[in-house]
């Protein structure tokens, strides 16, 4: 059970930690209006967008970055005051282990873990889609990046799809072709000079997405036999696992899919036999690596501000901003190289987590008893 003093170092925690947050997001919050200010004025964004849906999304975002770095600065921060009120001395000399010690700082960081686990997870995606939509809308940002010429798609592990030009605008395809292979060997070739995707009735049971196929031609091939069929009924109808949303693609999408959404996204790509769903699940994998941070960055906080120095916190806190900082850059810089470099994805998103456990133990081993 948690005694007197636990919830005195969890509530010196949590106000700590979330004044930093309204801090810091605050700040961004200015850096990011001055810098978009004359987009703001030249666009049509109404004040209360920018009030109500811009910023609320901006912030979610920023803290989608920092939060774990923001957690070690208010660890230091309470920490090293109450190290220099000599609270920490007092507790340790009462008999209190530092393990014992530990306690309420490691209950904390798991609450603050789950928090950002689910924001992590869903709420984050979400205010990254609104925020994106917003800059696309008004400000001409990010903008759909999507192939419509010259497309490749697989649309199951043994049947490619090209087409020379796809219209967004009336879904419609130019020098449509289906390949079906079999053991590495063109069985069927379906070409049409045009297709158009028309979309189902929802409300119909047996009424599902197709692709209509005019002026087409099918050739099936049985070794050295080929069958010849010609647009015998003026056109062919299809179902593929294909729609014109596949040809919508964004700039950092992944960041943009709640959890769900994201492994929807890569099972339909796998079952396609795709083989670009790499960054999507090193997105996954720094979702669930990046909250457990909190642990070893508060393990980290305790040991560097509980010991009690000379001259102030300010050599504490630059420790502590320095170390959060360099969290971010080794996060990203694994985020990168394991979407580019053949290695498990688990291991390139958990390193970080690896390599800064092992600086948490040397600095508990050196913390003040």
């Amino acid at each position: 059970m948690l005694k007197k003093l636990d919830w005195y170092i969890i509530g010196k925690f949590l106000r700590t930690f979330f004044f930093t947050v309204l801090i810091f997001s605050m700040v961004s919050v200015i850096i990011d209006f001055s810098e978009k200010v004359e987009r703001f004025i030249e666009s049509d964004i109404t004040k209360m967008e920018i009030a109500f849906e811009y910023f609320p999304n901006f912030v979610l975002y920023i803290l989608g970055f920092l939060w774990p770095m923001l957690c070690l600065i208010a660890v230091i921060f309470f920490t090293g005051r109450m190290a220099a009120n000599s609270e920490i001395i007092s507790i340790l000399n009462a008999g209190v282990s530092f393990r014992r010690f530990l306690r309420p700082f490691m209950v904390t960081a798991g609450f603050l873990s789950l928090i950002y686990l689910v924001g992590i997870h869903f709420v984050i995606p979400m205010g990254n889609a609104n925020r994106t939509a917003i800059e696309r809308e008004h400000f001409g940002r990010n903008r759909d990046e999507g192939k419509t010429a010259n497309v490749h798609f697989f649309v199951a592990p043994n049947t490619k799809v090209f087409m020379t030009h796809f219209s967004k605008l009336d879904s419609t395809a130019r020098n449509f072709r289906i390949e079906y292979l079999e053991d590495g060997e063109l069985r069927r070739l379906t070409k049409a000079r045009t297709a158009e995707f028309r979309p189902g009735d929802p409300a119909l049971e047996n009424d599902p997405d197709v692709w209509r196929l005019t002026n087409y031609e099918s050739r099936t091939f049985d070794g050295i036999n080929e069958t010849l069929e010609l647009d015998a009924y003026g056109h062919l109808d299809t179902v593929l696992n294909l729609s014109p949303a596949d040809f919508v693609a964004y700039k950092e999408e992944q960041a943009t899919m709640t959890t769900p959404r994201l492994i929807r996204y890569m099972r339909k790509q796998q079952a396609r036999g795709a083989g670009n769903v790499r960054r999507f699940q090193v997105e996954l994998a720094r979702r669930t690596a990046e909250p457990f941070t909190l642990f070893i960055l508060t393990l980290i906080g305790v040991s560097v501000a509980g010991r009690k120095v000379r001259g102030g916190m300010g050599l504490q806190l630059a420790i502590g901003i320095f170390i959060g900082a360099l969290f971010v850059f080794v996060s990203r810089f694994a985020s990168t190289i394991s979407a580019s470099v053949d290695m498990p994805v688990w291991l390139g998103m958990w390193a970080p987590n690896i390599v800064f456990f092992i600086a948490a133990l040397y600095f508990v081993s050196r913390a003040q008893r």
